[in-house]
């Protein structure tokens, strides 16, 4: 079968990496991809923002089965125009891709369908932004969540642990002109990302991992897509999981399929571990970025088979997908000035020494410069190891890191310290 992967980062890489090991796969190809992803895929002159354009090279190159990686085609539809044709696409819908296009559009199903999530509000201006943060305010102590209502690459969120901090990222979010938020409680406790399939109706758990969003060590500093990551998350034990697929997974996809958008592809839901049981954060409609990298080091299945039976309503044909015992880790090496603006075009060498340690090195934000390998975006390499614990899989990494020379590049160096801790 010839598979067509949308997405140039680490999560596409790493899909490519195990897509490629599949026996049913004929020809991968990927578009627009990176170099790292050509090791594996034979890449396509393709501008994915252009339907037509993709439509075409399916019908063109025999495609059976179109994986799309990452959130922007999906809130655009491509999944729908795609299936027009009557290709599998491993991905949903534009409206049911609302669920990570508009924070707004998922609290509100999460209250309609009682699922567990923090109270909100949403907003539409900054003068009613801020009349709102009293409901968050105990005393002297105000705390709440200010979230962009659109797709923000991980970035559109500020924890405000003060008035003075929520009237700034308010004044922040509403200073180009209109927008639109949500403004949520602060909740607490430990934070767990749990990845779901799903072909519509049925659906299989796909393994959790920690993230760490904060741009430095001790989860200091601004939040951004993603610094690192490790799977599988300890802290969402086997009961707390189901827990959380009976009361937050399964009633949204049944609230999507009543709907007539039901969900094809996986779902990603950012877990708030709370006293009083999970909480959902917010969803993604993909795998995670560097999530899907851990995900896919300790993933033993053909993972070709299962996105196609996924995409093709067969989900129930296969068995639970299997992961293996150990855990494996992610480091994300950034450029310079991530998460603001990356310093690009930093030479980067002994990506082979890395790997000759036994780890993976998967590439997001690279291109090929006359042979050379250099920085082409914020988050560039994502080195991942595994181990038999985390901090055996943390020491992995960490080795592999430092067989890397990245000067313009820097890495946070404390990947899975709540665990180990």
């Amino acid at each position: 079968m010839n598979v067509l992967l949308i997405g140039s980062g680490g999560r596409e890489h790493a899909l490519a990496w195990k897509l490629a090991q599949s026996e049913h796969l004929d020809t991968l190809y990927a578009a627009p991809g990176n170099p790292g992803i050509a090791q594996h895929a034979t890449i396509a002159a393709l501008d994915t923002a252009d339907h037509r354009a993709v439509i075409d090279f399916v019908r063109r190159n025999a495609i059976g089965l179109v994986v799309v990686g990452p959130e922007v085609p999906l809130v655009a539809g491509l999944a729908d125009n795609i299936r027009t044709i009557g290709v599998p696409v491993f991905g949903p819908g534009r409206e049911a891709a609302r669920l990570e296009g508009s924070k707004g559009f998922t609290k509100d199903l999460c209250a309609r369908v009682g699922i567990p999530t923090a109270r909100y509000f949403r907003v539409t201006s900054r003068d009613g932004a801020i009349a709102c943060l009293d409901d968050f305010a105990t005393g002297a102590d105000l705390r709440c969540v200010i979230k962009a209502d659109g797709l923000a690459a991980g970035k559109g969120v500020v924890v405000a642990m003060s008035r003075a901090e929520a009237e700034e990222a308010i004044h922040a979010l509403f200073a180009e002109g209109p927008a639109e938020a949500v403004i949520e409680e602060f909740l607490e406790g430990q934070e767990a990302s749990l990845f779901v399939l799903s072909d519509g109706t049925v659906t299989a758990s796909f393994g959790s991992a920690q993230d760490h969003k904060r741009v430095g060590d001790g989860d200091t500093g601004p939040n951004t897509g993603g610094m690192g990551a490790y799977s599988p998350a300890a802290v969402l034990t086997p009961e707390l999981e189901e827990q959380a697929l009976g009361e937050i997974v399964r009633p949204t996809i049944d609230a999507l399929a009543a709907a007539g958008t039901p969900y094809v592809g996986v779902l990603y839901a950012g877990l708030m571990l709370t006293a009083d049981g999970p909480k959902l954060i917010e969803y993604n409609v993909r795998f995670g970025d560097p999530e899907c990298q851990v995900l896919m080091a300790r993933f033993e299945g053909d993972l070709l088979e299962t996105l196609l039976a996924v995409a093709e309503g067969r989900l129930a044909d296969l068995p639970e997908p299997a992961f293996a015992d150990n855990v494996a880790l992610t480091v994300v090496m950034a450029a310079n000035g991530y998460p603001g603006t990356p310093e690009t075009g930093g030479t980067i060498t002994g990506i082979d020494a890395a790997e000759a340690t036994g780890a993976i090195v998967f590439q997001a934000g690279t291109r090929d410069d006359g042979g050379k390998l250099v920085a082409a975006g914020g988050r560039v390499l994502a080195v991942t190891a595994t181990g038999e614990s985390v901090a055996e899989a943390q020491a992995a990494a960490y080795k592999a890191v430092d067989a890397i020379d990245f000067p313009t590049g820097f890495c946070r160096r404390d990947i899975g310290w709540r665990a180990i801790g």
